[in-house]
This record gives structure tokens, C-alpha cells and sequence, in this order.
């Protein structure tokens, strides 16, 4: 047994072990199902009938994150300044599924929400979330939008006396299918 099992554990020639599912959590989660991948998701608001994302999709979508091992700390906050200059229109995130271009536990996680849906994803530390070697979160995403929020992240990612395990709700403001052809039909 391990004091932190969200900390990665490496072997003896340098690899690392790969996360035990059945390893015992620092704190419960029983409202949450847990996945074969080993990341946990409760659905907050299924979405609307019709069209579920694929491999190959674009989906669009809004989030928010948390560490959950820090204080609950946002690193991705709804909003930001309100009122005259600061006001902002709200920029949705992007990712064709299938690219790896954002966390494995959150691709996983939209591969099978339906828009309008609105998802927490509870991510392990390790090989479903942000690799450690990308700490600018350039390769990897979603990046958070404020450098507080990027430092918040990487404090956690970075620190094994923390459990590592993140939240990140999303919600699927559209699904675009591909249309074969190397374009999209907007959903």
C-alpha cells in the first residue's frame, strides 16, 4: 500500500506502473461510476437526444477545473472580470476526438456525451491526465486561460505530497460530425 496511490509509482528500471484501479481512493467518491479506464464521471445533465460524439468529431465545449487534493483550488474558472472593459465574450474550447489533444480521461469522457450534456470527470493522476512533461499545457489540454490558474495546476501535477486527482465539468455546447472529406457538417 501507498500513503498517496494517485502518485505515480515507477519500477526499478525507471518505468512507469501504470495506475492501480482497485488501489484504495484518499477520499470516496460513490457518486461517481467509475469507468474500466480507470477515471470516474457523474452526469449532471444528460444531454439532448440525437447525435453522440465519435472518433473523428469535433466537439465543442465549456469547462471548468478543480484540484481536488489542493483545497478544491479552481485552475479553470467560469467568467473572470465582469463590467466595461472587462467584459468578455465566452470562448468555447475545440478538440477533434481521436487527436489527443486534450487529457485521455476528458476525450474519453466526451466520446460519449450528446450536446447539451454537462458531465464531472473525476481524472487519476498518471497516464489519464496531463503528462508531466508539458507543463505549459501547449501539446495537451485544455490549457487554463489564466496564468493563476496554469500556476494552481502545475503546483498539483507537480507536487507528490498532494492527491493529484483533478475535476473537470464539462458541458457540449456542439458536436460536428466529419464529413469525410476533412471538414465538418456543424451540428
Amino acid at each position: 500500500r501507498t500513503l498517496f496511490p494517485s502518485a505515480p509509482v515507477f519500477a526499478a528500471s525507471g518505468a512507469l506502473v501504470p495506475v492501480d484501479k482497485d488501489a484504495p481512493d484518499i477520499q470516496k467518491y460513490e457518486d461517481f461510476t467509475m469507468t474500466s479506464e480507470g477515471w470516474r464521471f457523474k452526469d449532471s445533465k444528460v444531454g439532448k437526444e440525437g447525435v453522440v460524439a465519435g472518433t473523428g468529431d469535433r466537439v465543442v465545449f465549456e469547462w471548468t477545473g478543480y484540484t481536488v487534493g489542493y483545497f478544491g483550488r479552481p485552475f479553470q474558472a467560469k467568467g473572470g472580470p465582469q463590467g466595461g472593459a472587462f467584459d468578455k465574450d465566452i470562448d468555447y474550447s475545440r478538440t477533434i476526438l481521436g487527436s489527443h489533444t486534450v487529457v485521455p480521461a476528458l476525450e474519453q469522457a466526451l466520446m460519449t456525451m450528446k450536446t447539451g450534456g454537462i458531465r464531472q470527470v473525476l481524472i487519476p493522476y498518471g497516464p489519464l491526465s496531463y503528462p508531466a512533461n508539458d507543463l505549459e499545457h501547449t501539446k495537451v489540454g485544455p490549457k487554463p486561460t489564466t496564468f493563476s490558474g496554469q500556476r494552481a495546476l502545475n503546483f498539483v501535477l507537480e507536487n507528490p505530497r498532494v492527491d493529484r486527482t483533478l475535476l473537470i465539468n464539462v458541458k457540449v455546447i456542439r458536436v460536428d460530425k466529419a464529413d469525410g472529406k476533412g471538414g465538418f457538417i456543424r451540428g
